[in-house]
């Protein structure tokens, strides 16, 4: 039991994560604040692969850890249960796939205390392992593969429309609400879209470091990405704007491809049209491949356009699936987020 009122309350989402819960919550249990009390809730996602037994052992020898059931499995209901269950005046949201360093909780709290912002985070830095791992995450970096944000920046420091993860002081949850959980992807972009147009400011640092570990072949990335596209239709749906226009450029292109495929069986001068969009995007994703090999090793050159391509249809097919559900067929989010749910073996991240 914890005898003193956390100030920070750290909130970890998971679902079978056995292999890594233990490096992660250990990591955050080892971060220093002097003089600042902080708890740790891992929002479970009724993991049935030993993941919970790791957890109970773990809470068992440090009170500052508690585990709070999570019987949706999604990242966006985990996210409302730890937040209703916390207690600290700071919120600080963890992600098990990312390594964090030794001061990230200093430096979080730091910069929100400096900035007066009401959310605050570090640059969303990617890290692989093996070959195909460390090729996807030097594209991650690239701004030809996710628009040119500054969330990618390595550099970065100041405002944004939306960061990494995130930390917030408690009362930002009390003014605009929490997460959609409606949202089985894009929720962190969707409450951030709420909390600008709320009058808010997102702060991101580049003293706040961490690395998070891209998925590690393309059929997960692809997978990832669709759904990403997917959600993202139902967060500019219920607001009726994007937050950046960059998002809406992966599914212009994949619809633009579609019309001209479908329109040259017709007119055949569309297939000029066709052409010359496949042929630019060719030229500019080699581009991109021969600079971002540069930037990092030539020996992932030959999968570099193959990656841009996954990151850009991914999104682009799912962000046209999403229009075809949402706004076409309108079918509610709640079928769509069921449907996905049952599918799911893993909370998604």
């Amino acid at each position: 039991m914890v005898r003193t009122k956390p100030y920070v309350s750290i909130i970890v989402p998971c679902r079978n994560e056995a292999k890594y819960i233990e490096c992660c919550v250990r990591s955050i249990l080892a971060q220093e604040v002097p003089g600042v009390n902080f708890e740790v809730l891992v929002v479970d996602g009724m993991s049935d692969d030993g993941t919970r037994d790791t957890l109970t052992r773990l809470a068992d020898t440090d009170p500052r850890l508690r585990i709070v059931d999570n019987p949706q499995q999604i990242v966006s209901t985990g996210l409302n249960l730890g937040i209703r269950a916390s207690r600290g005046r700071v919120i600080l949201r963890i992600d098990v796939h990312t390594e964090y360093a030794a001061d990230y909780l200093l430096q979080c709290l730091s910069v929100l205390e400096e900035t007066g912002a009401d959310n605050v985070g570090g640059p969303w830095v990617a890290c692989g392992r093996g070959y195909m791992g460390r090729a996807i995450a030097a594209t991650f970096q690239s701004p030809f593969a996710v628009g040119g944000s500054r969330a990618h920046a390595p550099d970065y420091e100041g405002p944004v429309d939306t960061v990494y993860l995130g930390c917030w002081p408690r009362e930002v949850f009390n003014k605009i609400g929490l997460f959609d959980e409606e949202l089985v992807r894009n929720q962190d972009d969707e409450f951030n879209l709420r909390l600008v147009r709320a009058g808010g400011k997102i702060w991101q640092s580049a003293r706040i470091k961490s690395r998070y570990a891209t998925r590690g072949s393309l059929r997960a990335l692809f997978r990832q990405y669709l759904q990403y596209g997917y959600w993202k239709v139902r967060v500019i749906q219920k607001h009726k704007m994007p937050a950046s226009v960059m998002y809406l450029v992966p599914g212009v292109f994949v619809l633009t491809l579609l019309i001209l495929a479908f329109a040259s069986i017709i007119v055949p001068i569309a297939r000029y049209g066709l052409g010359f969009t496949l042929g630019s995007y060719l030229c500019a994703v080699s581009a991109a491949s021969v600079l971002t090999a540069r930037q990092h090793s030539w020996s992932f050159l030959p999968l570099f356009p193959v990656i841009f391509a996954c990151f850009h249809f991914s999104f682009g097919i799912g962000f046209v699936h999403g229009i075809a559900d949402f706004v076409v067929l309108r079918r509610g989010a709640r079928r769509q987020f069921e449907a996905l749910t049952r599918e799911s073996t893993r909370i998604v991240q």
